[in-house]
């Protein structure tokens, strides 16, 4: 009995396939250098201040908001292309607020969660934010090549795509990557008290 329990338990384990989670993509910041240049410095309108309390709340731009109305704000945002000159943005539809955004390949979402926010709540956030830049990178991207973003990205991830393709893929997620780079800065979580 012994032995084909044994045996039924090698065998589960070499059939058993796992699933990985793939995470979220983050970019970490560069290691410290003495020699390097200060950071540049970022005007206040360039910067999207989305903060979560401890309560889960969400506070965008100091004023309440439902986290269904996030991915819009953030839209409008990134896409407000108030700039002039060389900050002018020639693709963007926005408002052209001149107390928002001038270009998105300068404005910055930063992200500031409290200790006590769920990871629920800090996912939710997270998709919305990511998701923002998607719909826009698919707007740009149907327009210039006839085909989204994300599926472009889809197929160039996929295993299974052909070398020729990936390397017709590459430089066209690079060039809307470029026109709506994904700028979100994670700042360092408060206390546990409620912002």
């Amino acid at each position: 009995m012994a032995d084909i329990a044994f045996l039924l338990l090698i065998f589960f384990l070499v059939t058993t396939t796992i699933e990985t989670d793939s995470g979220i993509s983050r970019k970490l910041p560069p290691k410290l250098d003495e020699n390097q240049p200060p950071p540049p410095i970022i005007k206040e309108r360039n910067l999207f201040v989305v903060n979560v309390n401890a309560n889960d709340d969400l506070l965008v731009e100091d004023e309440p908001m439902d986290l269904k109305d996030l991915r819009a704000a953030a839209v409008k945002f990134l896409d407000n292309g108030a700039g002039t000159g060389d900050e002018a943005c020639s693709y963007c539809q926005g408002a052209k607020n001149p107390d928002s955004s001038v270009n998105p390949t300068i404005a910055i979402i930063s992200l500031v969660n409290n200790r006590g926010t769920s990871y629920k709540r800090y996912i939710s956030v997270q998709n919305e934010l990511v998701a923002a830049y998607n719909d826009l990178r698919d707007r740009e991207s149907m327009k210039m090549y006839n085909m989204a973003f994300t599926d472009m990205e889809k197929q160039y991830n996929d295993p299974g795509t052909a070398s020729t393709t990936k390397d017709k893929l590459r430089p066209r997620l690079e060039k809307v990557r470029e026109m709506y780079p994904e700028k979100l800065s994670e700042a360092e979580p408060t206390g546990s008290s409620s912002n």
